[in-house]
């Protein structure tokens, strides 16, 4: 069995999924980032949402540091449907937070609202014929925002579907050629899900719609945003999201070796 797993990772390696362009950037820009808005769809809100599984592992990765977030998302939505420009308007998004005791804390006039902007289109449109002109539209749009209101733009590559794995190396494709374009970070959570496949084939990554995350694909995905943006590595940490300390390291040991192998010169 586990020679069958060497060859499959081995197959994984060497396949289009890996062998794609290869991003510019390999951080942020931003070292232990303060803040961040996550800007996309259902992939991000599903299982109590990305950014509350982001935050835990940091917590324990980075004790003491204050990760402040904001999730904006619209279901089925694209690129296209996010009015970016109105998310970082005054006196809206990000000008009041809760502390530890629930109490809200006014964040100071003239503060910078965000650090990054994590962004992702439909998981269809980057590839769709008719689509893929509007994910180029808007991936340059959204980023001259994010960047004019003081923000980095990072894109969050999102994965195939269950029951079409092409889709990888289209998507690896697309968002590592938009990143490049636009001076984004990229964060490789497709290229994470292959890896797990190919390593855990029976470890189910979906729900029934063979699209969405199951939890363990929610953490997956949380556990590549934290190696991706911090630069740290979450093997070890004990937050396992519910799913055991055995399949938590797993999807911990696949988030980190995913975030090197993609962001190797």
């Amino acid at each position: 069995m586990r020679a069958l797993v060497l060859v499959l990772i081995g197959l994984l390696a060497a396949s289009p999924a890996f062998a794609q362009t290869k991003p510019k950037l390999r951080d942020s820009g931003v070292a232990n980032p303060a803040s961040a808005i996550y800007i996309g769809n259902s992939f991000f809100y599903y299982n109590n949402s990305l950014h509350g599984h982001v935050g835990r592992l940091v917590a324990e990765g980075v004790p003491g540091h204050r990760f402040r977030t904001s999730s904006v998302t619209i279901s089925g939505s694209g690129f296209d449907w996010h009015d970016v420009e109105s998310y970082f308007r005054p006196k809206g998004i990000g000008s009041y937070s809760f502390d530890r005791e629930n109490r809200i804390v006014f964040n100071p006039p003239g503060q910078k609202l965000f650090d990054l902007a994590i962004m992702m289109d439909c998981s269809q449109c980057p590839l769709h014929p008719t689509l893929k002109a509007t994910f180029a539209e808007y991936a340059k749009k959204h980023s001259d925002t994010v960047r004019r209101h003081g923000a980095r733009p990072v894109f969050f590559m999102s994965w195939a579907y269950a029951d079409a794995p092409e889709m990888t190396a289209q998507l690896a494709e697309a968002y590592t050629q938009a990143g490049n374009a636009h001076d984004a970070l990229v964060i490789p959570a497709g290229l994470a899900f292959a890896r797990s496949i190919a390593e855990r084939p029976g470890l189910d990554l979906y729900v029934a719609d063979k699209r969405h995350p199951s939890l363990a694909g929610t953490y997956l995905a949380a556990a590549t945003v934290y190696a991706a943006l911090f630069g740290k590595s979450p093997v070890g940490l004990a937050y396992d999201a519910g799913l055991g300390a055995d399949t938590a390291r797993h999807l911990q040991n696949v988030a980190w070796a995913t975030v090197q192998d993609y962001y190797k010169p």
